[in-house]
């Protein structure tokens, strides 16, 4: 079942996650995040869910810029990834309330979130999009979940649209990144998929159209360090 694949992927991996994702990007990975929640409109106390939180770094990034939030929400369906979260926000303290948000962490996958309706300014997720095959679905779930107005902010991986650097790219990617992916991590297979996830994933012309087909509306992107990733932002209407 490739649900279970991808959980017991992540979870194999997660010890490394963080040292393999500033190395293989060059810490871009960083950078990366923090445009993406500079690019959404958070009001004062927002309420923020991150969707395949994996350790935490989106939501420490949240706690960062964000006006007085009042609740920080992650969801992930690896273990793992959910203990290194818990403790990465304990020893920043924000799991003790200390941006005077409410800290919440739960075990979900993006198809099933236990969330009411309407409760959310913004939703984010990270490198996760790709991983889930039934896009339309969980777009769905995530604008039930927001508020009328809320937004959804999405950070994916991508390919360069230069040929020359999209030449560079795959070189890098199909053929460095796994060694050093694998070494590293000592899991062959997470970093052969990584690199196949990606070039899957659709252009973002067509993943916009994605979104707009699932609801949202002012949707915008914007291609990051050569197009190499990709920010979404999208709204749900009022």
């Amino acid at each position: 079942m490739e649900l279970e694949f991808i959980r017991e992927m992540f979870d194999a991996i997660a010890p490394r996650y963080d040292f393999l994702n500033r190395l293989l990007s060059l810490r871009q990975d960083v950078v990366w995040r923090r445009t993406l929640i500079s690019a959404l409109d958070l009001p004062d106390n927002a309420a923020v869910l991150d969707v395949a939180c994996g350790t935490g770094d989106v939501l420490m990034e949240i706690a960062k810029q964000a006006r007085h939030p009042a609740l920080l929400a992650g969801a992930d369906f690896a273990p793992e990834m959910l203990r290194l979260a818990m403790l990465k926000l304990a020893r920043r303290k924000l799991s003790e309330g200390k941006t005077g948000a409410r800290v919440r962490l739960v075990a979900a996958n993006a198809l099933r979130l236990p969330f009411a309706p309407n409760t959310f300014d913004a939703i984010t997720i990270a490198f996760g999009i790709r991983n889930i095959m039934d896009r339309e679905s969980a777009l769905g779930g995530f604008l039930n979940c927001l508020k009328p107005g809320g937004q959804v902010g999405i950070l994916e991986l991508a390919t360069p649209s230069s040929r020359f650097l999209l030449t560079l790219y795959l070189f890098y990617f199909t053929r460095i990144l796994p060694m050093i992916g694998a070494f590293f991590s000592k899991h062959v297979k997470a970093y052969d998929y990584l690199p196949a996830s990606v070039i899957h994933f659709p252009p973002p012309d067509q993943f916009a159209a994605t979104l707009r087909r699932t609801g949202f509306e002012n949707i915008r992107w914007r291609r990051l360090t050569l197009g190499i990733a990709t920010i979404h932002i999208g709204r749900k209407p009022f």
